[in-house]
């Protein structure tokens, strides 16, 4: 994809594996919490696992999914706590900071857009430090819907006054791009190297990146001071 970046006025941008490596949401969902709940309930780890991912799997693509207060009093632990345990796991993709440096130069509208519960938000923000490369930043929980679902993209213009044709969204989740897609957003860009742990694997339906200086015109390429390896 050649982007002309004078078509875009808006830059619409996930957190999780888009903007962030999500080897940190993993880790933490898929070996820290089944293991502080093992431990608190005295249930065998290789047991306790298969029954937590089955209970993940039943939230999957509704808000409860990222609601670390759900999660909380479902299984009985301290969520927010477990993650402060794991923050040092937390962080920014290559690339990233030069992109959002390059988007603030050029004057683009650029927006946090996340599934992310408030508090995951607020430790992460505190860990990276990228919020002031935002105009603002939009959790699905302040809209009551997912961005798994087509009216997500609507309910955000409430919020954002953006034209669908002149924006560019960027994730690492083919699902919420096919919404945005159904919706009418135009440029969309698929994060393949979403995890540091994977190895990527691009996207059928989508234009794929690792690293989002891919994106860069070819005078802001060859003004970056290092050079980005996988």
């Amino acid at each position: 994809m050649t982007i002309d970046w004078n078509l875009i006025d808006t830059v619409l941008l996930d957190m999780d594996g888009t903007l962030l490596d999500r080897h940190f949401d993993d880790h933490f969902w898929l070996e820290h919490v089944p293991s502080a709940w093992s431990r608190k309930h005295r249930v065998p780890l290789h047991e306790a696992k298969p029954m937590l991912y089955d209970m993940f799997r039943s939230q999957e693509r509704t808000l409860n999914w990222t609601d670390l207060d759900y999660w909380s009093d479902r299984l009985g632990l301290d969520i927010p706590l477990l993650k402060v345990e794991v923050d040092h796991l937390i962080a920014v993709h290559p690339g990233v900071i030069e992109f959002l440096t390059f988007l603030r130069q050029s004057g683009k509208e650029t927006w946090l857009v996340t599934n992310a519960h408030s508090k995951t938000l607020d430790l992460k923000m505190r860990k990276t430090r990228i919020t002031g490369y935002f105009n603002g930043i939009i959790s699905a929980h302040d809209l009551g819907l997912p961005k798994e679902e087509t009216a997500f993209w609507g309910k955000l213009r409430e919020k954002i006054p953006y034209n669908p044709e002149r924006t560019i969204l960027g994730e690492d989740s083919e699902t919420n791009l096919g919404t945005a897609r159904a919706y009418g957003i135009r440029y969309l860009v698929y994060v393949s190297r979403f995890s540091s742990s994977i190895t990527p694997e691009p996207s059928k339906e989508y234009h794929s990146i690792h690293y989002f200086t891919e994106l860069l015109p070819p005078v802001a390429q060859a003004s970056l001071n290092k050079t980005i390896t996988p």
